[in-house]
């Protein structure tokens, strides 16, 4: 049995491929249909089919199978790897594919669209560093950019950000607050210039 973890189905890091494992041999694969697959929350197992049928009359099986709707966004979620754009479909594997220079592009966008809003800000944009996190890829780094805020009490300003609805949450650094654009979904701009217009409407 080989238990993959993370479902990387696409290279990353030096992170283990299911692909990898069953050409191995392995009798039973085992794998997470989040984190680096980028699907639902759910346990995938692929393998011999005397093993996998083992498995279905488990008396626990009833109890843990998945639900159709956890089965309906996994279906989408491998349509998108058979359909070559699982990177350009799926946010995970977006946020973690995407190039240092969207990230540039993404972050100058927001920074002037900051500055048109809520003018007394003092924006710039700076090269930064985003970490996947969790325990599959704790340590990994990837090249991003950052829109920085000036304050006069920045820990103050963060915190207020933190505490709004929707929370806008950044890192303080250099007595400026950096907003790292690369997990930014779509709308979560207009998000973040909503957040900055309640505190200095």
């Amino acid at each position: 049995m080989a238990d993959v973890g993370s479902g990387a189905l696409l290279p990353i890091s030096d992170e283990p491929k299911v692909q990898a494992a069953v050409r191995e041999g392995a009798a039973l694969t085992i794998f997470s249909g989040d984190k680096l697959l980028g699907g639902p929350q759910a346990g995938i197992a692929v393998g011999e089919s005397r093993w996998i049928s083992t498995m279905r009359r488990h008396p626990l099986a009833r109890a843990l199978r998945a639900d159709k709707l956890c089965l309906a966004a996994l279906e989408a979620t491998l349509a998108a790897y058979l359909e070559g754009v699982a990177p350009e479909e799926l946010p995970t594997l977006k946020m973690l594919h995407a190039s240092a220079e969207e990230m540039k592009h993404k972050a100058e966008r927001l920074a002037a669209e900051i500055s048109r809003v809520v003018p007394s800000f003092a924006v710039d944009v700076a090269p930064s560093v985003a970490r996947s996190g969790g325990g599959t890829l704790p340590t990994y780094e990837i090249p991003s950019y950052a829109v920085r805020l000036e304050s006069e009490d920045v820990d103050i300003l963060a915190e207020s950000l933190r505490s709004g609805d929707p929370p806008v949450v950044g890192r303080v650094g250099e007595s400026r607050l950096w907003l790292d654009v690369r997990t930014l979904l779509d709308g979560d701009e207009d998000a973040i210039l909503g957040a900055l217009e309640v505190l200095h409407g």
